[in-house]
């Protein structure tokens, strides 16, 4: 067995050098970098599209118990994609984000909680009519493909076999990040826009399952290569959206009252 992991070190280690960054992603560990305060930002990715103003305010709508996040999670142990999202968004200036995530929201009630016990100074003003409506929903998702693993992934498997196959398997991650994004006015429930993403690199695999540190140990978006396919993947689908939006033309349909009042296609 020790003999069997010793020759798979050089594998282990060519593939390693091929891994690198796609190539949108310049110097930088992903292509959500820097950081982003009110309309400006710092070191950001300068690939990423920008806007002059903000179109609307805008929040970040992930569905924890959809099929791609639970593969995420459990397969690939990456964490949300919110993060990264908000990053992106700030920096284009094109929404402005409001907080409306289940950890956030809670926050803020804690805060609304403490003033309604007389515990906040005097002007804490967390009374009512503060909170920033959100104009927009972008919801994003990811396309996990049924050949992510395959390749050298394959012919090793095949070579190996059992759970030391297994493992080689597990270690090799998807050669592209294919996602969606989608954006929804609140306010009516249509679907604005939506974009397709996606970032392509040969496989990548560090033989973590046979030298002993996981996926999991080796960090997330920043640090594994399929945490940094996906970054780029939602910063190319995040682009095509921007430029889509800086064309937006609404789209009608007759009706005595517009949309939803009736549409062309008649039923009898």
């Amino acid at each position: 067995m020790k003999k069997l992991i010793i020759a798979l070190i050089p594998i282990s280690v060519a593939l390693t050098a091929c891994s690198g960054l796609p190539t949108q992603m310049g110097a930088a560990k992903t292509s959500a970098t820097g950081a982003a305060a009110g309309a400006t930002s710092q070191n950001a990715n300068k690939n990423l599209e920008r806007c002059d103003r903000p179109l609307g305010t805008l929040a970040l709508d992930e569905d924890a118990r959809s099929d791609w996040y639970r593969r995420l999670s459990s397969d690939y142990k990456l964490g949300s994609t919110r993060p990264v999202l908000r990053l992106l968004v700030q920096q284009s200036n094109c929404f402005v984000v409001v907080e409306r995530s289940r950890s956030g929201m809670r926050q803020m009630t804690k805060e609304r909680e403490l003033m309604r016990s007389g515990e906040l100074r005097s002007g804490s003003n967390f009374g009512k009519g503060q909170m920033v409506a959100a104009d927009y929903a972008m919801s994003p998702s990811i396309i996990f493909s049924s050949n992510d693993t395959g390749g050298i992934g394959g012919l090793l498997g095949g070579k190996i076999g059992g759970q030391l196959g297994a493992a080689v398997l597990g270690s090799l991650k998807f050669r592209e990040a294919n996602v969606i994004l989608t954006l929804v006015d609140n306010r009516s429930g249509v679907q604005v826009s939506v974009s397709e993403g996606s970032a392509k690199k040969a496989d990548l695999g560090v033989m973590a399952g046979i030298l002993g540190s996981g996926v999991g140990g080796l960090g997330g978006y920043s640090k594994t290569p399929q945490g940094k396919l996906l970054v780029a993947a939602f910063t190319d689908a995040y682009n095509q959206m921007v430029r889509a939006l800086k064309n937006y033309r609404a789209q009608e349909a007759p009706g005595p009252g517009g949309l939803g009042t009736g549409g062309k296609l008649h039923v009898n």
